[in-house]
């Protein structure tokens, strides 16, 4: 989740609102927790459910919604 958070430049904010696109809500104490080191006291790994969250809502963020196609129907 770090590297992902440098490589795409996003600051606490941005990846709240990313969060929220999945309809995952976080606050920024808890993200801040999973990006101190590891020897803080307060450190707390990313969880399974949040990185999944995470990854759906970037899809929901770069690319849109999906559209739905409107079915047509196959001549026979």
């Amino acid at each position: 989740m770090k590297k992902l958070r440098v490589a795409l430049q996003l600051r606490d904010d941005q990846i709240i609102e990313i969060l929220k696109l999945a309809n995952f809500r976080t606050t920024k104490t808890e993200l801040s927790a999973i990006f101190r080191s590891e020897d803080h006291p307060n450190f707390q790994p990313c969880k399974d459910q949040l990185l999944r969250n995470f990854l759906n809502g970037l899809v929901l963020h770069l690319r849109g919604p999906k559209v739905e196609k409107p079915k047509t129907e196959n001549p026979e």
